[in-house]
């Protein structure tokens, strides 16, 4: 396929034009009330992981949905606005942050400078791949990185986040079943909410789940009540709390290796926007991987979270047939004034433990389960010796958290799963082990 039919290659930026029904290609524009409209939708399917993500790692909401529409913003610069995708809090951070910081589960990070440096170093390896992707081609991705070894690490992260998601349901009873409904919620939206609604079962299954916890916990003492005093006292406008990064070798060593994860991630994506629009965009991907690499690393010198592309949203371009890229510049837009709405942050402070456990537990489980789907729709062959052992270990390593020490640096169970599975499958599909077997 060639990888730009349509657009006009003449110009940095695509010239717009003007469709109003059918399919909207990435060159083309709905009209601006229209854009306005699938803007805030995508902004809607953004928002419930792209918050969710910040809290479960102690870092402030405002600044990740700041940072996730500035990271947008580059991305569409760099591809030249034709690539349409969000860049939005990437989970694949959530367990190396917190086991290099130590997080508790409630409130601020105490560490979060320490977390903000390794995310820096994850970036920094991100951009020395990309670079190499836009020398060399992707092949050598494609063969580092088979489906067998991506849906083992994809599986490894979401098993590792288990004991977190449990632990944030588990104080006491009515936690526990507040977490529980949280998640029945989440399933029946995604399952028998009609249209858009069942496009956004993270984001009503907290809603549901506040409300929930509001009445039995603030109406009937049933728990803890929430408390409105910072909510009150915010102001509507506000600077964001930025925070530098500082830079710790352990810290840098444990979390640079989520690169890996957010290349394979980025692939992903690139491949499904490229099918459903029916252009190969093969030859953007260098620059998609540098542009979501650089988004990481301005967002961790602030404070936010390293971004990835999201699914989400290309779940919305999937059931609308709107490609145009235009919607994304202006949903970052949107995310940025959000930033800087110091009460829109303490909104989402309040949500109650229990309730984050519950979105915890589906979000967490979701990772793990996309395995399966990556090893299904590559017909991963488990009869396979190569891919059964690289498997089984990395799901093992991760759940496990095997950590392993190389006098002062210690890789965890993420990078121990990651690079194990990388480093085993390249050895047991080696020409040697090809020719003993």
């Amino acid at each position: 396929m060639p990888i730009a039919t349509g657009l006009d290659e003449q110009s940095y930026f695509p010239r717009w034009k003007l469709k109003t029904s059918g399919v909207i290609m990435p060159e083309e524009r709905l009209s601006w009330g229209q854009t306005i409209v699938s803007g805030l939708q995508h902004c809607v399917a953004m928002s419930g992981a792209t918050i969710i993500a910040p809290l479960l790692m102690g870092f402030d909401p405002n600044v990740a949905v700041l940072f996730s529409g500035v990271g947008t913003l580059i991305f569409f610069v760099i591809v030249a606005g034709r690539v349409p995708s969000y860049l939005g809090s990437s989970f694949a951070f959530i367990a190396v942050v917190i086991a290099a910081t130590g997080y508790a589960g409630q409130g601020p990070n105490p560490n979060l400078s320490v977390a903000l440096g390794g995310i820096v170093g994850a970036g920094v390896l991100y951009g020395l791949i990309s670079l190499v992707v836009m020398w060399s081609g992707v092949g050598w991705i494609e063969r580092l990185l088979p489906p067998a070894v991506t849906g083992a690490v994809v599986a490894a992260i979401g098993l590792n986040l288990a004991p977190v998601a449990v632990k944030a349901v588990s104080a006491n009873a009515f936690d526990t079943w507040t977490g529980l409904a949280t998640v029945l919620i989440i399933g029946v939206v995604a399952v028998a909410a009609p249209g858009l609604w069942r496009r956004l079962p993270i984001i009503l299954g907290a809603v549901g789940g506040y409300f929930l916890y509001l009445l039995f916990a603030n109406g009937l003492g049933f728990g803890k009540p929430i408390d409105f005093t910072q909510l009150s006292a915010a102001p509507w406008l506000g600077l964001p709390n930025f925070t530098a990064p500082s830079f710790h070798a352990d810290a840098i060593f444990l979390i640079a290796p989520v690169a890996v994860i957010l290349v394979a991630e980025n692939l992903g994506h690139i491949k499904a926007v490229g099918a459903m629009t029916g252009r190969s965009l093969d030859g953007y991907l260098g620059r998609a991987l540098f542009a979501d690499s650089l988004a990481t690393i301005v967002a961790a010198c602030g404070g936010g979270t390293g971004v990835t592309t999201y699914a989400e949203n290309i779940g919305v371009m999937a059931a609308t047939k709107v490609y145009s890229t235009l919607l994304f510049a202006f949903a970052a837009l949107v995310s940025i004034l959000l930033g800087f709405s110091p009460k829109f942050g303490a909104l989402i402070l309040s949500i109650p433990g229990p309730v984050i456990g519950g979105l915890s537990i589906v979000l967490f489980g979701l990772i793990a389960a996309m395995a399966g789907r990556i090893w299904v729709e590559n017909k991963v062959d488990f009869a396979n010796p190569a891919n059964l052992i690289t498997v089984a270990v990395a799901l093992i390593a991760g759940a496990g958290d095997l950590t392993l020490k190389f006098g002062a640096f210690t890789i965890g169970g993420i990078g121990t799963a990651t690079f194990g599975a990388i480093i085993l499958y390249q050895i047991l599909t080696s020409p040697r082990a090809q020719r003993a077997d």
